[in-house]
């Protein structure tokens, strides 16, 4: 079993940490711009959250959906449906051996697939930008699992 020392050590682990860090970080700004757009908006879906616009019946019209919100909301999940993958195949990828500028063009297109998608979500984008961004992700997280199973089960 490898020591923690030695995948430091490891490039391709070292790039999968960073750009895995990278991505993680990016899906976290989305929670902060989704409650960015419910202050702006002021629409909010918990009555507690309304307190400082007023009590009773004047905060109730706060309690709404807004098409903003729910357009970063949308984003923001379909970052947790592709990200949350890519950093379990990621792992598994790192860890099969490849070779580091293969692993370096699938974590970068990554990231970059990733961040195009969000800035087609929230400006939003005309299609097919935003479906053609998803798909390249997709590919990468697929082409990475393909390469661990390949390596694992020698297909």
């Amino acid at each position: 079993m490898a020591k923690s020392t030695q995948l430091i050590d490891n490039e391709v682990f070292r790039a999968y940490a960073t750009y895995t860090g990278i991505v993680l970080l990016k899906m976290m700004l989305m929670s902060l711009i989704t409650a960015y757009f419910r202050i702006t908006r002021k629409a909010f879906v918990n009555p507690e959250d309304t307190a400082s616009f007023g009590k009773g019946e004047s905060a109730k019209k706060f309690l709404r959906t807004d098409p903003d919100v729910e357009r970063v909301r949308r984003g923001h999940l379909n970052d947790l449906e592709n990200i949350v993958p890519f950093v379990g195949i990621g792992l598994l990828y790192a860890l099969s051996g490849p070779e580091l500028s293969m692993a370096l063009l699938h974590f970068r297109i990554f990231v970059g697939a990733r961040i195009f998608h969000t800035f087609a979500y929230l400006i939003p984008l005309p299609q097919p930008g935003r479906g053609l961004s998803w798909a390249v992700g997709y590919s990468v997280t697929f082409s990475m699992a393909y390469r661990v199973l390949k390596t694992a089960w020698l297909l």
